[in-house]
């Protein structure tokens, strides 16, 4: 990681008291962080896939900064966050790209640590952050363990640094959060 904890979280407290600055450090300490979370999600991917990691960061980012009443606590929570922002935009996209392709059929999920959103199968996507919305309603840190593996694409050692939480929590609730998906969203998923 390009800077400590302590480091972000105070770039993170400078720019909400408005340091521009503040701004431009804060680019550079979270960009390639966020950049390798955006291209490990995307190398799982097919290559005809219209929304690129690049993209995928850049328009992460602009909503993070953008959020006016965002305030952060830490470095913890402004990834948290941002794996939020990206599970947003990755339904948006498969939302655009389902608009007027409205169908039936039994869809595979493959649940790994990243969701697979390719261009044929947006409704994947769509499934899968409704059941995710359900899950997150019974149990908040197995929502956000399962947010932040797949939507996020973090690994079980970032997700419990950025949750805060031991690593055998982590891998806890991944599997207890892939088994209630499997139930949730029946025989159509591929665990």
């Amino acid at each position: 990681m390009p800077e400590s904890d302590q480091d972000i979280t105070g770039l993170l407290k400078r720019f909400q008291d408005g340091d521009e600055a503040a701004q431009n450090a804060l680019v550079d300490a979270v960009y390639v962080e966020l950049r390798a979370i955006a291209a490990r999600h995307m190398s799982r991917e097919r290559g005809e896939h219209t929304l690129q990691a690049t993209a995928l960061v850049n328009e992460a980012y602009l909503k993070l900064v953008n959020m006016k009443s965002a305030h952060w606590h830490d470095r913890a929570h402004f990834f948290a966050v941002a794996a939020r922002v990206m599970r947003q935009i990755l339904v948006d996209h498969a939302r655009q790209r389902l608009a007027g392709k409205r169908g039936g059929g039994i869809l595979v999920l493959p649940l790994n640590e990243a969701i697979a959103c390719s261009p044929a199968e947006p409704g994947k996507m769509i499934a899968v952050d409704d059941a995710l919305t359900r899950l997150a309603a019974e149990d908040e840190l197995v929502g956000k363990v399962v947010e932040l593996r797949f939507f996020g694409g973090l690994s079980v050692e970032e997700t419990a640094h950025v949750l805060k939480v031991p690593k055998r929590t982590v891998e806890r609730e991944w599997t207890f959060g892939r088994a209630w998906l499997r139930t949730e969203l029946g025989s159509s998923l591929n665990v």
